[in-house]
């Protein structure tokens, strides 16, 4: 049986449309397909039948009935099992690593938005063969045929292969003998930056070094930036990633460096949720959303270390890491909602709550990527005071399961951290499910660290403010604040305090004194209504992780050992 034939033909970008067909010879008289309702990695159900048209079935030029089953289901009944085209038109005009985009100036497609999957055909190999204008090219981290084509081992490999087209310019670099591409849309970091590509294939050969690999996991590793006003994010694949990164923060000072770290991230995961898979996802039903209660080391084991690569690697400083480090144990610690959801079950409620943001979140949530490399730090620590380390654990796991692709269970983690420690046994469920703060400040001391806490200089008003169209406006209430308590909420337009009118959110903090209640004039669903705040004291503002100036000579080894990546 041919394997099925995938044709996407991007001539026409000016009209922002996919023309797509999919040549196949059924398995079965019963014709079953689905399109993705996600795609793995970012765990939300996104409806890319959403983008859909002109959906039909053919078989030799004459229509078919398709049925529609479900949202993104169809079936159909055969007359035989003669060859068929799947035709369609997919709207690529949202711009996200996880979903698809298609202009005059390139095109990108996360195929899980694209391709149907057929009953029975899964595991069988397919084919890909693309339609470009006449000065574009086409960069697909699949191998290319003889004849032109692009093959994927199965369904899987197909749409886990995102693709990047363009009058682009590739950028060819190998780590440890492997090939490697890089090519970037809407800026190119290569032309301005002679050191980009050698710092890359450091960041590359700095997590071998942390997997306890001579070289990457990939055959080959394709690298796609797109370079927006404004942006930040990333999804890993088998054989490449995506970043999204915005040309203002690249500006910045530490621009390049978050950059790095977002490579970095990426690039460990082709270890570490790719081939270390959760047993969840092994394998992947993409039509439903699947509890996976540990998404917190998942992903937040790799943002621990995506910190800490470009500084094993040589490309940035102690500083720097101090600065980065600081600011999540900050954004952590400021964060009510860590009391209120434990890191277990941020992971389980990812598909609802993580990527649905709004202006209560802060309150009800913590994220698993924050929280998660928050205790991958704690971990990395306590299994020192053991003489052992995170990466010790990490290599042991990739050698158990990752290897192989045996997806592994949560209780497949506690066995490894508790064969390097066994009061780890204990300790990491309690971690996990309980909602007060891990002892963060004890493991820091290990390493000659400490946090420091800076209050703000104004009194505590419990609110965020934000000027929009000459209009002070309510973004976010504390919960338990003191905005709370008078009786506001989110989006009130603020107008003026104790009769000073009110321009600017900075005018605000000057306005009020902690020790004296304010009176607020404020304007909701058009209505002027008057409050009485009663301020708190300043609050906390940030932390701060700071060298400290009393640690002993073994604290001082110790960190740099840790930062080192070295057991």
């Amino acid at each position: 049986m041919p394997a099925p034939l995938l044709a996407l033909d991007l001539r026409e970008p000016q009209q922002h449309l996919v023309r797509a067909s999919l040549r196949f010879t059924p398995s079965r008289r019963q014709l079953q397909l689905q399109l993705p309702g996600w795609t793995p990695g970012s765990y939300l159900i996104r409806d890319y039948v959403r983008q859909l048209e002109g959906f039909e079935l053919l078989a030799a030029g004459r229509p078919i009935t398709l049925e529609r089953t479900g949202v993104a289901h169809w079936s159909a009944l055969l007359p035989d099992l003669q060859p068929l085209e799947l035709r369609w038109r997919l709207l690529a005009t949202e711009l996200t690593v996880r979903t698809c985009h298609l202009n005059g100036d390139h095109g990108f497609l996360a195929l899980a938005a694209v391709v149907p999957e057929l009953d029975g055909l899964r595991w069988q190999a397919h084919r890909l063969t693309l339609q470009l204008p006449a000065d574009w090219q086409a960069w697909v981290p699949l191998p290319r045929q003889p004849d032109g084509h692009w093959l994927a081992a199965d369904y899987d490999a197909l749409i886990d292969a995102p693709i990047e087209a363009g009058p682009l310019q590739e950028h060819a670099f190998k780590v440890a003998g492997v090939p490697h591409r890089w090519v970037s849309w809407g800026g190119d970091p290569v032309a301005g930056d002679p050191a980009w590509l050698a710092d890359v294939e450091r960041i590359c050969l700095t997590c071998c070094r942390l997997m306890g690999e001579p070289a990457p996991a990939a055959a080959d590793y394709l690298f796609v930036l797109h370079l927006l006003e404004q942006g930040y994010g990333g999804l890993e694949h088998d054989n490449s990633c995506v970043l999204q990164y915005g040309r203002r923060a690249l500006a910045r000072p530490e621009g390049r460096r978050k950059l790095l770290q977002l490579v970095a991230h990426e690039y460990l995961h082709q270890w570490n949720v790719r081939r270390l898979r959760p047993a969840e996802l092994a394998p992947i039903d993409y039509g439903r959303p699947t509890i996976i209660p540990t998404l917190w080391f998942a992903e937040g084991v790799t943002s621990y270390y995506d910190q800490l690569i470009p500084l094993a690697a040589g490309i940035s400083g102690e500083s720097e890491l101090l600065e980065d480090l600081g600011s999540d144990l900050s954004r952590y610690r400021l964060t009510p909602g860590r009391r209120v959801q434990s890191l277990r079950e941020s992971s389980q409620e990812a598909w609802v709550k993580l990527y649905r943001q709004d202006a209560y979140s802060g309150d009800a949530q913590i994220s698993y990527y924050l929280k998660g490399a928050v205790l991958a730090l704690i971990l990395d620590l306590h299994l020192r005071r053991h003489g052992s380390a995170l990466c010790v654990v990490l290599q042991q796991l990739w050698h158990s399961h990752g290897r192989h692709r045996r997806g592994y269970r949560e209780v497949d983690l506690f066995a490894a951290f508790s064969s390097q420690a066994a009061d780890l046994s204990t300790l990491l469920p309690q971690w996990l499910d309980q909602h007060d703060d891990p002892p963060v400040d004890d493991y820091l001391a290990d390493v000659g660290l400490q946090l420091l806490a800076e209050t703000s200089g104004h009194a505590n008003a419990g609110w965020d403010l934000e000027s929009s169209q000459g209009r002070v406006r309510l973004r976010r209430v504390s919960r338990q604040g003191a905005a709370e308590r008078a009786g506001l909420e989110v989006g009130d337009e603020l107008l003026a305090i104790n009769g000073e009118r009110l321009v600017s959110p900075e005018l605000a903090a000057g306005l009020i004194d902690p020790a004296t209640e304010v009176e607020l004039l404020f304007c909701r669903d058009g209505r002027v209504r008057t409050t009485l705040l009663d301020p708190g004291e300043p609050a906390l503002e940030r932390w701060q992780l700071r060298s400290d100036p009393g640690a002993d000579p073994t604290r001082i080894a110790a960190r740099q050992r840790w930062l080192s990546l070295l057991p």
